[in-house]
């Protein structure tokens, strides 16, 4: 009993005690905030982002907690970091800057989780937004189109300081998309173009009645025109074919997929128009050989 007592009288370990009590205390708040948190934010990003900063948050008074119970005084903390502030920052530069990453990105609407993006030269959905990196899972490299390829990349989020970040699905979470289609110049022009801009509405229309609401939106937050959203043929021509260029909008995740339907109903067209539309193609014509030489 008397070693209990004595042992229990020690400030050292009086002062662990506390910490271990402050470390019990904060986590079980983080769990009632987390609980919180699921049960009255709805949207699935914004849930995401405070959970992670409530996490970093509850970092922060463990630490401050430590400082306390063990007597540290603002005043030496600053002259300590004061002292060693040069070496501090230059081995760490990364590690705080990638933290400073974080805030930024959780606090000015870089991107959020499930966003398409392009960080470092390197395409992928975000799947994770940790306090020094952001997990991408990739897309293309090997894969043509906006496919994954199936490997998992960390970036530093340092990145968002040091080069642009791309996102396809932010505040306009829609893409133009352009296709040709090049027929024979003695088809039907007029036919061409108002079977191609009919299949151009039955297949992405849907997609621009949505956007406009969204570019609407979008008009009010930034500074940028109205554009046309709707889908659009246009066509130019020269001495070899007629070029059909199809413009419309498109869900940034169903790029491919759009384009697959888009392709197989205007060969559907072709093959019903009894000859009205004709694709071309480039073709050489051979007029002479030259004269072999004998040696």
């Amino acid at each position: 009993m008397d070693r209990i007592q004595t042992f229990l009288q020690d400030p050292t370990i009086i002062k662990l005690l506390y910490v271990l009590l402050a470390l019990v205390l904060i986590w079980v708040g983080i769990k009632v905030i987390n609980r919180g948190i699921g049960k009255y934010i709805s949207d699935n990003s914004t849930r995401y982002q405070a959970r992670k900063m409530a996490s970093f948050t509850g970092y922060i008074l463990f630490f401050l907690a430590v400082m306390l119970i063990f007597n540290y005084k603002l005043s030496s903390l600053t002259l300590a970091l004061g002292v060693a502030g040069a070496g501090i920052a230059f081995a760490l530069q990364e590690v705080i800057v990638s933290i400073a990453g974080f805030l930024a990105i959780l606090s000015g609407n870089f991107y959020k989780v499930g966003d398409r993006v392009q960080l470092g030269g390197i395409k992928g959905d975000v799947v994770d937004i940790g306090v020094l990196r952001t997990t991408l899972m990739e897309l293309g490299d090997w894969v043509a189109g906006d496919l994954y390829n199936g490997k998992m990349v960390r970036i530093a989020n340092s990145f968002v300081f040091k080069e642009p970040v791309f996102n396809y699905s932010g505040d306009f979470p829609f893409l133009w998309d352009e296709l040709k289609i090049p027929v024979k110049t003695e088809c039907d022009y007029k036919y061409c173009k108002e079977v191609f801009l009919k299949i151009l509405e039955e297949e992405v229309g849907e997609f621009a009645d949505h956007s406009k609401l969204s570019w609407e939106k979008l008009t009010q937050q930034l500074y940028v025109e109205k554009a046309k959203v709707d889908p659009m043929v246009t066509l130019t021509f020269d001495e070899n074919w007629i070029t059909f260029t199809f413009r419309y909008v498109v869900s940034f995740n169903t790029r491919r997929g759009t384009k697959d339907r888009i392709f197989s109903r205007v060969l559907d067209a072709v093959a019903e128009s009894s000859g009205k539309i004709k694709i071309a193609s480039a073709a050489v014509e051979i007029t002479a050989f030259p004269e072999k030489t004998i040696l």
